[in-house]
């Protein structure tokens, strides 16, 4: 009942906090609390969790609708765990960013539903659970975009981006369950019966043709979610419109089903279509890596860029899921881990700003750095950590993504390798303009109080473990890797893949 309790401990908090009348702070009170309950039963499922296992882990299994072959059917293996964990750190950072934003219990309500339902994804082995809850998670993504989003675009730019996210993603989970329901068929074939259990199903025999088609509905699915190019378009005004709490919940947690969804299902079920796609895939990975940077670059909202830049690394992960190697493997999921972290910081910074602005324009704000130092310290180490530099988190990811990549082709890895060069232009030049130079309250004189005040204690607690967390995974990455590497291994041996690369060393 361990991972049972996990998913429905935010469920029954958003429960709970949208029916306690409004007064005193006592929903957000207790949506916090829920959060931090739900952490602390993450990390009793770390503890509890065999790290050299690669199978599913605290399994349970309830049949749920048996003509259908349907099961409730929960367990984890490493990368579901560094999913949930991820997942159970986030949200309770972002409730307290967003604890003076809004005094609307809803939104507490609507992130520990999305909390909840992302544990379920990640944690679900039964592929029609899986399916019904992929779906669920648009209805508090829907809300929290549409009704919590930035005030700056006004309600009908939310309006417009809550749409547009939503019929990407309603367009994607359409094809994704015809693929599900071709599943259902397939498996009724079998003289067990049909069964959606993933176990059940990696046992099928499928014809190259069933199995490539069933392959495109599923990878299509987690392209509009990861997201990929060229279904990316929903990804900027999202985040432009959304909260930057609700961005974080939406780009650092829920888009990272997409790439599960790669690991889980599409190498896990669809080996051999898999690899007759990786050049196509690849293909679509590297144009993101080198199209997102672009994008980034030419923006003048820092909101926009964040969002843009996920673009670029979420071709990164996709780039080392498909070069079919140990070390891009075991780096792409490293990758999701570090990203979330980067990313969730960054966004949190420009929220931070915004709150003492008013806009996130570029071209509007200038010499911060001065009034706000702190805050700009933390942007500058969250922007670094987003570019790879060596002894933040994500440099270890991305040079086990890289040596995937050339060891693939060299062509490969030398286009992949542009994308590091860009991050740094977008990330340094974005700093440049907004924190460094004339402007703002850079004319105050030595001992002045300025106008605009700098972090608070509150919100360096929000950020700081933040930054610990790309500080600690940059020296430290083993016992992450020690997560990943037995999966990664795994699903290479189920896929028929033996490479020359070793599997990268953990921390043991």
């Amino acid at each position: 009942m361990t991972l049972t309790i996990l998913c429905a401990l935010p469920l029954v908090g958003a429960l709970v906090t949208a029916l306690t009348p409004v007064g005193g702070g006592r929903p957000k009170q207790i949506a916090l609390a829920f959060a931090l309950l739900t952490l602390v039963e993450g990390i009793i499922v770390a503890i509890r969790f065999n790290t050299g296992d690669s199978g599913f882990q605290l399994t349970e299994d309830v049949t749920w609708i048996k003509a259908f072959g349907a099961h409730y059917a929960l367990g984890v293996d490493g990368l579901g765990l560094l999913m949930v964990l991820l997942t159970v750190a986030l949200v309770p950072i972002v409730l307290v960013a967003a604890w003076r934003d809004t005094n609307r219990s809803s939104f507490f309500a609507w992130a520990l539903a999305l909390e909840g339902f992302a544990l379920v994804v990640f944690t679900a082995t039964d592929v029609l659970l899986f399916y019904v809850v992929f779906e669920a998670t648009l209805i508090p993504a829907y809300f929290l975009i549409g009704a919590h989003g930035s005030i700056r675009g006004g309600s009908a730019g939310r309006s417009w981006a809550a749409l547009k996210f939503l019929m990407y993603q309603l367009g994607g989970g359409l094809v994704l369950l015809a693929g599900v329901i071709a599943l259902y068929v397939e498996s009724a074939k079998s003289s067990s019966g049909p069964s959606y259990l993933i176990t059940d199903l990696q046992k099928l025999d499928l014809s190259t043709d069933v199995e490539r088609w069933i392959f495109v509905a599923f990878f299509v699915a987690f392209m509009v979610k990861a997201p990929l190019f060229p279904l990316h378009t929903w990804l900027a005004d999202t985040t432009e419109m959304a909260s930057p709490g609700t961005s974080v919940l939406l780009v650092c947690i829920l888009d990272k089903i997409g790439t599960f969804g790669m690991l889980r299902f599409c190498l896990g079920l669809f080996p051999d279509a898999s690899q007759w796609a990786t050049p196509v895939v690849i293909t679509l990975a590297l144009i993101s890596i080198v199209y997102g940077a672009f994008l980034a670059i030419g923006q003048d909202d820092l909101l926009r860029l964040v969002g843009l830049t996920s673009l670029s690394h979420f071709g990164f992960i996709t780039l080392g899921i498909f070069a079919f190697t140990t070390q891009g493997g075991s780096g792409a999921i490293l990758y999701m881990v570090n990203h979330g972290v980067a990313t969730a910081g960054l966004f949190l910074a420009v929220g931070f700003l915004l709150r003492r602005h008013g806009t996130v324009l570029i071209s509007e704000l200038r010499g911060q750095e001065r009034a706000t130092p702190v805050l700009a310290g933390i942007f500058l180490v969250a922007g670094l950590a987003t570019l790879g530099l060596p002894g933040l988190s994500q440099f270890v990811s991305e040079i086990l993504v890289l040596i995937s990549a050339f060891d693939y082709h060299w062509w490969v890895g030398a286009v992949a390798v542009t994308g590091i060069v860009l991050a740094a232009v977008y990330v340094l030049w974005a700093y440049q303009r907004v924190f460094t130079g004339p402007g703002g309250d850079a004319s105050i004189a030595p001992g002045e109080i300025p106008a605009v005040r700098d972090l608070d204690r509150r919100e360096i607690g929000v950020l700081a473990p933040l930054v610990v967390g790309l500080l600690l995974f940059g020296f430290v990455p083993g016992p992450l890797l020690d997560l990943a590497n037995p999966t990664i291994s795994s699903l290479m041996k189920h896929a028929g893949v033996s490479d020359n690369a070793p599997v990268v060393a953990g921390g043991k």
